[in-house]
C-alpha cells in the first residue's frame, strides 16, 4: 500500500489527547448539604491528590481512538497500484517465435510474457472483451473475444514456445481487422521485437502497445547447414556450418558434428564477438542417414545450440533425351555428375522409369509423366495460345533462380521463338520484350522448365552458360535432389509428401518420441503442419518411412538482443512500454468506515446515558 498525502499521519497526534481527557479527573462544584456533611471526610480520604485517574476500560474510548485512526488513514490517502484501462476491447498478441525461449529472464520470455498478459486480463473492467492470439510459424486464435476472466486465464496458460521465425505481420493485420469497428481498441504485443516485415503493417489510428520482454542478448547460434558431395573426393560428403557470435564477448566452445546421434568428430572453435566462424567437415557416408552440428557452449537459447540434415546416397539420375540430333545438348547433359542419359529421335509411351524427360524440338504423342525440360514444344495444357516471334533479345533474367545461377545470357542471340503468356502455374526467368524465353514451375505435381526457342537457332550454345544452365536444369529437376530439399525445413513450416499407394494409417515420430496418428485415408499427399520444434521427425506411412529435420537457422532469431522500437510501415514507431499502472484510491472506503464508527460511537453514548 502506498500514500498520496503521508503528512495526514501528523494527525495521528490527536490520539493520545483523547486518552488524556479520560484520564483527567472532572472537577465539581462542591456544595454543602446536610445530609452529605457526614460523609464529607470518607469522600476526601478516597480522593487522589494527582490530577489524573487511572485509565479504565471505557468502550468510547475504544470507538473515539478507532474513529481518529480511521480518519487519519483517510487524510492520508492510501492507494493500491492496479492497471488502469478505459478500452472495452482489447488484443493480446503473445509472440511464440524461437528467441523468446531466451533464458535471460527466469524461466524464459515466454514464460514472462504470459505472466504480464495474465496481468492485462486482471485489470479488465465491466464488460470489457479480450481476444488471445498466439503468433509463431502461422498466428492461432487461442481465445475469441471474451469477457470471461477464466477462460481467458486459461487460453494464455496454454500457449506454448516455438521453434519458428518471427512472423507478427500476419498477427497484427489479424488484430487489426478483429478491432475494427470496437469502441477504443487496444493491441498488446508481448514480444522481444526480433522481427522483419513489419513494414507491411500499416498501423491506422490503433493504439498498439509494445511491451518489450528480455534484458540481454548472450546467445551463439548455428545460423548456416549445407551438405554437398566432397568435388576432391565423391566417397566423402562435405558438411558446411558456421556459428554466429551475438554476444558482447569472444567465446570458446566445442563444434561436433555426428551422425545418427553418434559423434564422429569435434573441433575447438573460438569466435569474437559479432563474428561468424565458417566451418567445414568432411565424413565418409556409407548409408542414408542424419548429419547434426552441435556447439557445447551454454547461452541463452539452447534451441539454435544444434541442427540437422537428411543426408541421401547420391543417386545417378536417369534421364531421356528426345532429340532430332543436337550434339551441344547431348554433351552437357553428359557432363552432368551423376547422369545416366538415353537418347532416342522419339518420346516412348512409357517414361516411367525415368526421373526426367528432355523434349528438343519435338512434340511427342504422349506427354512424359516425369519432370520436363521443353525446348521449342509448346504443350495445350500449359499455354492457351502461342505465336512467332523473330529475333528475339534479352532484356532481363533472375539470376537468383536456382535454374540460372552463375550464368550470363549478354551476348546470346535468338534468331526466332514461341511467343506466350506466362500461365499462373509458372515464373519467368528470361524476358524479351514481347514474350517470355525461359518458363519454369510445377503443374499437377510435375516440375516443368520451358524455353521458348531452338537453342540450335541461337549462339546460346557457344556460350559457357550453356552447360551451365543444363547442369542446374538437372539438378533442379532431378526429384531425388527435390527430396533432398523437402528433408529440412524451418521451424513451422508446413511439410508435404507424396505417397504412391493407398494408405489406412499412418503416424508420425516427434523429436521428444511423442506420436501422433495422421488421418490419411483416400489421400495421395501427406501435409504435416506441427513442425513447432528443432529436431529429426520421422512419419511412417504404408511402406513409406520418411525423415526430415526441422531447424531455426535464422540470423535474425539467434541475435537475442530485445529491440526498444518496433517500426510500423514507413512512418509509425512504437517504443516499448511497459503495462501502465494507477492510483487506485481507497480514502473514501475508510472515511465512510469513520462515519459508521461515529454513528456508532453517538448510538452507544445516548444508549449509555439514557
Amino acid at each position: 500500500m502506498h500514500f498520496l498525502s503521508p503528512a495526514g499521519f501528523l494527525f495521528a497526534a490527536a490520539i493520545p489527547v483523547v486518552v488524556v481527557f479520560y484520564l483527567l479527573k472532572r472537577k465539581r462544584v462542591v456544595k454543602l448539604v446536610s445530609s452529605t456533611i457526614l460523609w464529607q471526610r470518607f469522600i476526601s480520604d478516597n480522593q487522589a491528590n494527582a490530577p489524573f485517574q487511572k485509565l479504565r476500560h471505557n468502550w468510547l474510548l475504544v470507538l473515539q481512538i478507532i474513529l481518529l485512526v480511521l480518519a487519519v488513514l483517510a487524510l492520508s490517502r492510501p492507494f493500491y497500484a492496479g492497471l488502469t484501462t478505459n478500452s472495452s476491447f482489447k488484443v493480446v498478441i503473445l509472440d511464440a517465435s524461437a528467441s523468446m525461449k531466451s533464458t535471460d529472464v527466469v524461466p524464459s520470455r515466454f514464460e514472462k510474457a504470459k505472466e504480464e498478459a495474465l496481468k492485462l486480463v486482471d485489470s479488465l473492467q465491466g464488460n470489457a472483451e479480450m481476444l488471445v492470439l498466439q503468433a509463431g510459424g502461422s498466428t492461432e486464435v487461442k481465445q475469441s473475444a471474451t469477457a470471461n476472466k477464466a477462460a481467458l486465464r486459461r487460453a494464455i496458460s496454454s500457449c506454448h514456445s516455438t521453434d519458428s521465425g518471427t512472423r507478427l505481420t500476419e498477427a497484427l493485420k489479424l488484430a487489426a481487422t478483429m478491432a475494427r469497428d470496437k469502441k477504443l481498441p487496444e493491441i498488446h504485443l508481448f514480444s522481444d521485437g526480433i522481427a522483419l516485415g513489419l513494414d507491411e503493417f500499416e498501423n491506422k489510428n490503433l493504439a498498439v502497445f509494445y511491451h518489450c520482454i528480455g534484458q540481454r542478448g548472450n546467445n551463439l547460434g548455428i545460423t548456416t547447414l549445407d551438405i554437398r558431395e566432397n568435388p576432391e573426393n565423391r566417397a566423402q560428403r562435405a558438411i558446411y556450418t558456421s556459428v554466429a557470435n551475438y554476444s558482447s564477448n569472444a567465446v570458446q566452445t566445442s563444434l561436433e558434428l555426428l551422425f545418427d546421434n553418434q559423434i564422429i568428430d569435434a573441433r575447438a572453435i573460438s569466435i569474437p564477438a559479432g563474428e561468424i566462424s565458417p566451418q567445414v567437415f568432411l565424413a565418409s557416408q556409407s548409408k542414408d542417414g542424419v548429419f547434426s552440428v552441435h556447439i557445447t557452449a551454454k547461452d541463452d537459447m539452447e534451441s539454435d545450440n544444434q541442427a540437422s540434415i537428411v543426408s541421401l546416397l547420391p543417386v545417378p539420375a536417369k534421364v531421356l533425351l528426345v532429340t532430332k540430333g543436337n550434339r551441344f545438348l547431348e554433351k552437357a547433359l553428359k557432363a552432368g555428375a551423376n547422369v545416366v542419359l538415353n537418347v532416342q529421335s522419339d518420346c516412348p509411351a512409357k517414361t516411367d522409369d525415368y526421373d526426367l524427360v528432355v523434349l528438343d524440338d519435338v512434340v511427342p504423342t504422349v506427354w512424359p509423366k516425369p519432370n520436363v525440360l521443353a525446348i521449342h514444344v509448346c504443350n495445350t495444357n500449359w499455354f492457351g495460345s502461342w505465336s512467332k516471334v523473330e529475333a528475339p533479345t534479352i532484356v532481363d533474367w533472375k539470376n537468383v533462380h536456382p535454374l540460372l545461377r552463375y550464368i550470363n545470357l549478354d551476348n546470346v542471340e535468338i534468331s526466332e521463338s514461341l511467343a506466350v503468356k506466362t500461365p499462373s502455374w509458372a515464373v519467368s526467368l528470361v524476358d524479351a520484350q514481347r514474350t517470355p524465353l525461359l518458363l519454369a514451375g510445377e503443374l499437377n505435381h510435375q516440375k516443368i522448365v520451358w524455353v521458348g526457342f531452338d537453342t540450335l537457332q541461337s549462339t546460346w550454345p557457344l556460350r559457357i552458360s550453356f552447360p551451365i544452365f543444363v547442369a542446374n536444369a538437372v539438378e533442379w529437376l532431378n526429384p531425388v535432389t527435390t527430396k533432398s530439399t523437402q528433408l529440412m525445413v524451418h521451424g513451422g513450416d508446413t511439410v508435404r509428401f507424396g505417397v504412391n499407394q493407398e494408405l489406412t494409417t499412418a503416424e508420425a515420430v516427434l523429436p521428444n518420441g511423442d506420436k501422433h496418428a495422421l488421418n490419411v485415408k483416400g489421400v495421395r499427399e501427406i501435409v504435416f503442419s506441427e513442425t513447432d520444434h528443432q529436431g529429426v521427425y520421422h512419419i511412417k506411412a504404408g511402406t513409406n518411412d520418411m525423415t526430415f529435420c526441422v531447424n531455426i537457422l535464422d540470423a535474425l532469431e539467434s541475435n537475442t538482443q530485445p529491440k526498444q522500437e518496433i517500426q510500423f510501415g514507413k512512418f509509425n514507431m512504437v517504443t516499448a512500454s511497459s503495462i501502465k499502472r494507477a492510483n487506485v484510491e481507497i480514502w473514501r472506503w475508510i472515511a465512510a468506515g469513520a462515519l459508521i464508527v461515529l454513528l456508532f460511537e453517538w448510538w452507544f453514548y445516548h444508549r449509555r446515558t439514557a
